[in-house]
């Protein structure tokens, strides 16, 4: 437990909510700044909104674009350059890498609120990205700021790793990153949520997209035509016997408390299907989106030759022209993530949340995160944190934080990073 706060750290401490006006201006200008991925088309626009941001706080700059043959899958709806941002300020301490994604999910439909501007109503900051994860980059600069102003020395010198293709991408450029050995010291990520959570790891995802292709004709005289669809029936049937029995395989990973004691289980998705164009045309093609959650316990190639397993026998003797199979997007599990950094975390939260020791329980979750891929680089440490929590709309129409979270959100920032909180 922390002891008593110096008065320099209290004071930046409760600077932080007089502080909202320029928090909330400056997420406003990371959510108008569309990153949605797909495409990804604005990571360079945004880098530059970050660097104009964290410039005047003493900080350089590293831009680490991604080869394009890593990211680029066939016929993907991915576009433009895979810009990640790195920014650094040494001076000698040790470096906690501050992981975020900077790419957002569609807005897609169903807002009451414009997906692109930050639109306060109450307490409560609508926006895509306000959740996950734009406001937490806008929460740290107000940590920092606080830091800066009331003369808090740190204990650790921060590195942002503002990165790229979190969302369903290919190769996530925090993957890149750590694979070029440039993810330094521990990292904390902001990929998680604002409740009293010990993260525990989570699952692998892969996104799979198969394409049956017939022949195009005449609905009402189909002469030598190949209905697309209809030739996919065996296949879908296979791929919904297949989800069943996927979904009784579970974790031992421990479950999230809305699970009300459920385990954790595998899952497959049949997400999404897409074939014709009109009545009186055969469908030519069909193609069909699978995504499927993998435990840690379970091994990537043994889930991969499953499914294409299934795929190969339900179109066995199809008179389907070409059956293909692309992986479009893949996360890969996130073991125990836990190390020494954690109780120096955990007390930060809770201090700034107001959350007792023991309201935090351990609990994993079959969503994903790029951190799999930094773990497998040799980076084992990663603290979670973040303004997510159950029914703020992450990923859904009018996606919102608050102000309270944000506040708090950069009071645990704060806390964690400076020289004088007493936690271990």
């Amino acid at each position: 437990m922390p002891g008593e706060l110096s008065s320099s750290l209290k004071q930046a401490v409760a600077a932080i909510a007089d502080d909202v006006t320029t928090i909330t201006a400056e997420l406003a200008q990371m959510i108008a700044a569309d990153t949605s991925f797909p495409p990804g088309a604005g990571y360079g626009d945004f880098a530059d909104l970050m660097e104009g941001l964290l410039a005047p706080a003493g900080f350089s700059f590293q831009r680490v674009s991604v080869p394009e043959h890593l990211w680029q899958a066939p016929g993907g709806r991915a576009h433009g350059e895979r810009v990640n941002l790195i920014a650094r300020r040494r001076t000698g301490r040790p470096v906690c890498s501050l992981y975020y994604h900077v790419d957002t999910v569609p807005a897609g439909s169903g807002w009451t609120f414009p997906p692109f501007a930050l639109t306060p109503a109450g307490n409560r900051l609508h926006g895509r990205g306000a959740a996950d994860m734009k406001g937490a980059i806008a929460a740290t600069l107000a940590a920092l700021r606080a830091a800066a102003a009331h003369g808090v020395a740190l204990r650790f010198d921060p590195e942002f790793l503002l990165c790229t293709d979190e969302e369903g991408g290919l190769y996530p450029g925090v993957r890149y990153l750590a694979e070029q050995g440039l993810v330094e010291g521990h990292i904390l990520s902001f990929n998680g949520s604002a409740g009293p959570r010990i993260w525990a790891g989570c699952f692998g995802s892969i996104d799979l997209l198969i394409t049956v292709r017939g022949r195009g004709a005449h609905s009402g005289d189909p002469v030598g035509g190949i209905n697309a669809i209809e030739v996919a029936m065996p296949l879908l049937n296979a791929l919904m016997a297949l989800k069943g029995r996927v979904e009784q395989r579970v974790s031992t990973m421990p479950p999230p408390p809305h699970n009300q004691g459920r385990p954790l289980h595998a899952r497959l998705t049949l997400a999404a299907l897409h074939g014709g164009d009109k009545g009186s045309a055969l469908p030519e093609r069909l193609e069909i989106l699978i995504n499927r959650r993998y435990a840690p316990e379970e091994d990537f190639a043994a889930v991969r030759a499953e499914i294409d397993a299934t795929i190969a026998g339900a179109m066995d003797g199809s008179a389907a022209l070409e059956v293909s199979t692309q992986m479009i997007g893949h996360l890969a599990p996130v073991a125990d993530p836990t190390g020494p950094h954690w109780p120096r975390w955990q007390a930060a939260l809770g201090q700034a949340f107001g959350y007792a020791p023991e309201e935090f329980r351990a609990w994993g979750s079959s969503t994903s995160s790029d951190m799999g891929f930094v773990q497998a680089a040799g980076v084992r440490e990663i603290l979670l944190g973040g303004l997510t929590r159950p029914g703020n709309n992450t990923h859904a129409p009018d996606e919102f934080t608050t102000v309270d979270d944000l506040v708090a959100l950069a009071q645990a920032v704060l806390l964690y990073l400076a020289q004088d909180f007493g936690a271990a």
